[in-house]
């Protein structure tokens, strides 16, 4: 573990400190001041060729440095107090006293500068540290594991972030020699930044209670006069989860580089009976990336031109049959080739942060000759706007429009009826959400969002609705291994003109849909980890053929390079 020093506007490392050669007891020996060091330190302070009435507070300052550099901390507290009497108040005045009195053995008057210091950005990151170290030296384990974590998770400073790294694992292990697990993890994410090629897979086992989203009770269908009770199936089975994905960087510059990247995803149901339920998505990218880290300001641009293939069978939820109309199979309705550009940018600083995401899309589904299809355009635009409070506390405020106007799909008229001869759908999106979060601990922060949205029906607002939404969300580090992240949502929406099974005998409709998701990770080694999941979904409707429960767990291995 090194021990940190600022003098003037230079930083350097200049020795080792005790708590890497001695962890098993106290980890720091402390210099006690023998008379003979107090003389020579009085003598070496009164000995500069000015006199020190003359001296300014700058020059007793840069005096006092010297006195440092030369180890008489003694000698370099007194000046730095002279400056501080000459008026200087500067956080680099608090951190160097801050680290003398460390030196000196004054641990109590050490940990009170280098708090002050805390205030200036460019000085909290190497006073965290220190603040570790001083803290173990009192015999405050917690303490000092506390300011090396926020050390360690910190992006800006590689080398403090190194060395907070082995003074966790010396606190821990003692004099065992650590794994080098979480150096090489620190190490593995800088060289992240630079390396020409990036893989990922994950392959698992799951299990899906409702594999068909079928609703859970009888009922009969409004929408067809003709029909006569519906008797749902509801069919539970296991699936094996896929992702996979490929990035590469081309001619890559200092902040800026060329990609190309493809990712695939789904859903595999080993059960014939359950294939109808087989889900898959490919999608190939190309494009630019800009990253800079500057101190405290963060600036990454990212554009792209992405194509898309989803493949899914179009199935009666009911009993999981692919679907077909007068006897002509359209089981193929809901495959798509999704191709358009998207562009996004985000810059933060030590407060605030903003962003934008802009994405236009072209989603071509599969021919129909029987039925309407749902070809349409996508255009997104997400702005965002954040204020951290304290660096543990922060408020996003986010604005997000869309809209999706489909090329062969004729409008609802207020009766519900989709007649021919009618515009084509146009739905338009209009979002405000406000999401505040907080860390609780070092390895846990939680938030809350609430959001309101709009969708407005272009034709005659048949289909409009608001919709309320509440969410919580949850991310804790036990040890530096494992990892449980949880979010979950409520949805409550309105419809002033929607009819329940498009039928005005039915009643208004209504709708109302719970999530919750948890990710548990354990990283085995460098390479692999293990990926826990537990998914959970509920949508409660007087539109019967939409209501449904379902909850999947998955167990996968993930391997990334």
């Amino acid at each position: 573990m090194r021990y940190v020093i600022v003098l003037g506007n230079i930083k350097s490392v200049l020795f080792e400190s005790d708590i890497t050669r001695n962890c098993a007891t106290n980890m720091v020996n402390k210099p006690y001041p023998t008379l003979l060091l107090i003389l020579l330190s009085a003598f070496a302070a009164l000995s500069p060729a000015k006199q020190a009435l003359a001296l300014s507070a700058d020059e007793y300052f840069a005096d006092g440095n010297r006195l440092f550099r030369d180890d008489l901390y003694w000698a370099a507290l007194l000046r730095y107090r002279q400056a501080a009497e000459e008026g200087m108040n500067t956080p680099l005045l608090h951190y160097n006293m801050g680290v003398a009195h460390y030196r000196a053995g004054q641990y109590v008057r050490a940990r009170e500068s280098l708090e002050k210091a805390l205030l200036d950005p460019a000085l909290s990151i190497t006073a965290q540290y220190n603040l570790g170290l001083n803290a173990y030296a009192l015999g405050q384990t917690d303490e000092a594991l506390r300011w090396f974590r926020m050390a360690r998770d910190q992006n800006i400073n590689p080398k403090i972030q190194a060395y907070a790294v082995v003074a966790i694992s010396r606190i821990r292990d003692q004099q065992a020699e650590p794994d080098d697990f979480e150096i090489r993890v620190v190490e593995r994410e800088k060289k992240r930044e630079f390396t020409d090629l990036q893989l990922y897979a994950i392959v698992g086992y799951g299990s899906d209670s409702n594999v068909f989203r079928s609703p859970d009770q009888p009922y009969i269908d409004l929408s067809d006069p003709q029909a006569p009770l519906v008797v749902p199936v509801v069919t539970s089975g296991s699936f094996v989860p896929v992702n996979f994905g490929a990035k590469y960087l081309i001619n890559s510059l200092k902040f800026e580089g060329f990609y190309v990247a493809y990712r695939a995803s789904g859903r595999y149901y080993p059960d014939e009976l359950l294939e109808n339920a087989n889900e898959y998505h490919h999608e190939a990218s190309f494009g630019s990336e800009y990253f800079r880290k500057d101190e405290t300001r963060t600036r990454e641009v990212r554009s792209a031109f992405a194509v898309a293939q989803h493949d899914e069978t179009y199935y009666d939820p009911d009993d999981g049959a692919a679907r077909d109309v007068g006897g002509v199979n359209i089981d193929d309705r809901m495959n798509y080739l999704r191709y358009g550009p998207e562009f996004s940018a985000q810059q933060s600083s030590e407060k605030f942060g903003m962003g934008a995401l802009i994405k236009g899309q072209l989603r071509n589904y599969a021919e129909q000759t029987v039925v309407p299809e749902y070809d349409h355009e996508y255009f997104l635009v997400n702005l965002y706007g954040q204020y951290k409070f304290t660096p543990s506390s922060l408020l996003r405020v986010t604005l997000e429009g869309y809209s999706r106007r489909f090329g062969d799909r004729p409008a609802f008229d207020l009766d519900g009826q989709q007649r021919q001869g009618n515009p084509n759908i146009r739905y338009d999106y209009y979002s405000l959400a406000v999401t505040a979060r907080q860390r609780i601990l070092d390895s846990l922060w939680i938030g809350l969002y609430v959001a309101r949205t709009e969708r407005i029906d272009q034709y005659v607002g048949y289909n409009d609705y608001s919709r309320d939404s509440a969410g919580f969300e949850a991310h804790w580090s036990l040890g530096d291994r494992f990892d449980l992240d949880f979010n979950s949502e409520y949805r409550l929406y309105d419809y002033p003109n929607a009819f329940a099974f498009h039928n005005p005998v039915a009643g208004a409709k209504t709708q109302e849909s719970a999530d919750a998701r948890l990710v548990a990770t354990y990283r085995i080694s460098r390479q692999f980890s293990l990926v826990g999941k537990f998914d959970y979904r509920e949508t409660v409707s007087n539109d019967t053929r939409i209501q449904y429960e379902r909850n999947m767990y998955s167990l996968g291995v993930r391997w990334e390079l």
